[in-house]
């Protein structure tokens, strides 16, 4: 079977010439997760080895529907590192990605170090403030068809983040289960959402992933954002598409190529 450390190889190879793969999986379909989280860790430390930070962390598959396309029932996660976040109002390099999708997301910004066991109290409690986000995802793999062995080992398909210009407290919000989002699509509607699309509740994911990180002697620490997943199923970023996601009370984020 391909050990973790060619898996890591060859994804970070097809991201430093912006070219897809094949799913591991075709031809290793006996690839199991942990192996997975170990090529991710070592794809995550080429970056920190080129001067990057882990800055947080992002969720995926939350959704119940995600869940049951993939034939899974739980979350995976990975890492977010400084140089994937995109600065505000500037234009996504397309020449720097492989075939780009946008989702919004609820982002959390902690305050304090979050321990297992979590909670969802827990989680609002460790947050400084809440914000709407969008994960660019870039899957290393052609088509993005991969399984979940796949997907983690490409750290969940992260690409670059952008973090909108509001943020609340938690308690500033009424209820995060209710908060809506807009997406559009050149000015369409293309999706809609609200927050409990993520687990029945979005800092459900954040303690979720607390949970698994515990079972390592981990935990989110304080100041960092976490992406608690997508929405909305992602759509394609093009030269010729604009996509804002709109959020209730937490602003804009407008997403276009250059």
């Amino acid at each position: 079977m391909i050990d973790a450390a060619e898996i890591a190889k060859q994804l970070i190879l097809a991201e430093q010439e912006r070219h897809a793969i094949a799913p591991f999986t075709h031809l290793n379909p006996e690839l199991d997760t942990d192996t997975a989280y170990a090529a991710q860790r070592i794809v995550v430390q080429a970056r920190l080895d080129n001067g990057e930070r882990i800055i947080g962390a992002k969720l995926g598959l939350t959704s119940r529907v995600k869940q049951k396309a993939m034939g899974v029932d739980s979350p995976l996660f990975g890492a977010v590192t400084d140089r994937m976040i995109a600065p505000f109002g500037e234009p996504i390099a397309l020449d720097e990605l492989i075939h780009p999708r946008v989702e919004p997301e609820i982002a959390f910004v902690l305050a304090r170090d979050v321990a297992a066991p979590a909670t969802v109290s827990s989680v609002l409690a460790a947050t400084e403030v809440v914000c709407g986000a969008v994960d660019v995802l870039d899957s290393r793999y052609e088509d993005y068809r991969f399984t979940l062995p796949d997907v983690i080992a490409d750290n969940t398909s992260a690409g670059r983040f952008l973090l909108g210009p509001n943020q609340l407290a938690p308690s500033a919000i009424d209820d995060i289960r209710l908060l809506g989002c807009v997406l559009r699509l050149n000015g369409g509607v293309a999706a809609t959402a609200a927050g409990a699309a993520v687990m029945g509740h979005p800092a459900a994911s954040v303690a979720w992933l607390a949970n698994q990180l515990g079972e390592r002697g981990e935990v989110l620490k304080a100041g960092w954002i976490i992406f608690s997943g997508g929405l909305t199923a992602p759509i394609p970023l093009t030269a010729d598409n604009v996509i804002s996601a709109e959020f209730d009370g937490l602003g804009t984020i407008e997403v276009f190529a250059a």
